[in-house]
């Protein structure tokens, strides 16, 4: 004898289970949390994958800037190489999260399953900024306790506030990029390319080395990158003084630019593979 329980009148097999999972809440944050967890929870599984990007970069600031006692004892110069390394850590983490993730999620058959799901697609997107995001935040705690301990590297609360804003905004651009890399290749592939870009940033922005060190052709150079925009923004924000236009206008544009690729190529991956 069938012993299956009547479903009430107007709800779908599930649906009760799914709202008490969240809470009751089946808005498009109260998914955004969910997938910003279920990432976190991914991540953390496998702490080896966060050595890169929690790691490196305080180890950069170690070995590179505090044995340097004429950089790391002058207040200006160490507050910089702090920033410059606080940029390179979520520069890194947003190529890495973005890149790798999305190009590994594509080729596993959950990806597709999960599109097949009555959950708006913003919200794995906002879910996986926020997890991206937080990931950020916390890989740049390394260089600051690193920076206050053994450099003369020096910011006021407000300005220790305004530069995390202003990472915030300039990491934008390597969001995009790292998301456009995802939706462009394989997995194998994005490994590469994604190291190719993050240490060509790295070294042309002025993220390794001071921009005031470089040839003159390289400072031009440098000045049309978005890693060099974001070091000066950041600079600006926390130690202040004047910010030259090609700083606020290069990021604008590269945001612009990147957005609208990092779209291009997500409707391309979706019309390739859910038509």
């Amino acid at each position: 004898m069938s012993t299956l329980t009547p479903t009430p009148s107007g709800t779908a097999p599930g649906t009760g289970s799914r709202a008490a999972v969240l809470g009751g809440r089946t808005g498009i944050l109260a998914l955004t949390l969910v997938h910003a967890r279920i990432i976190l929870v991914e991540t953390f599984r496998i702490p080896a994958a966060l050595i890169g990007s929690l790691v490196f970069p305080g180890l950069s600031l170690l070995f590179f800037v505090v044995p340097q006692r004429a950089v790391a004892d002058n207040p200006e110069f160490a507050t910089q190489a702090v920033i410059a390394l606080s940029v390179f850590a979520l520069m890194s983490n947003s190529l890495f999260s973005f890149g790798l993730n999305i190009s590994a999620n594509r080729e596993q058959p959950w990806d597709p399953y999960l599109r097949t799901l009555p959950v708006p697609g913003i919200s794995r997107v906002l879910g996986q900024i926020c997890s991206t995001g937080l990931m950020g935040l916390v890989s740049i705690l390394p260089v600051i306790a690193i920076g206050a301990l053994f450099t003369a590297a020096e910011a006021s609360a407000l300005g220790i506030l305004a530069g995390i804003v202003a990472l915030g905004i300039s990491a934008l651009p390597f969001m995009f990029i790292g998301i456009s890399i995802g939706y462009s290749m394989s997995s194998k592939a994005a490994i590469a390319v994604v190291q190719i870009v993050m240490f060509g940033l790295a070294f042309a922005g002025g993220l390794f080395l001071p921009p005031y060190l470089f040839a003159d052709w390289l400072d031009t150079l440098s000045k049309f990158l978005p890693s060099r925009q974001a070091r000066e923004f950041v600079v600006w924000a926390v130690q202040g003084g004047e910010l030259e236009p090609w700083v606020w206008v290069g990021i604008l544009v590269w945001t612009a630019a990147t957005f609208a690729l990092a779209l291009l190529l997500f409707r391309r991956d979706e019309g390739r593979r859910y038509r």
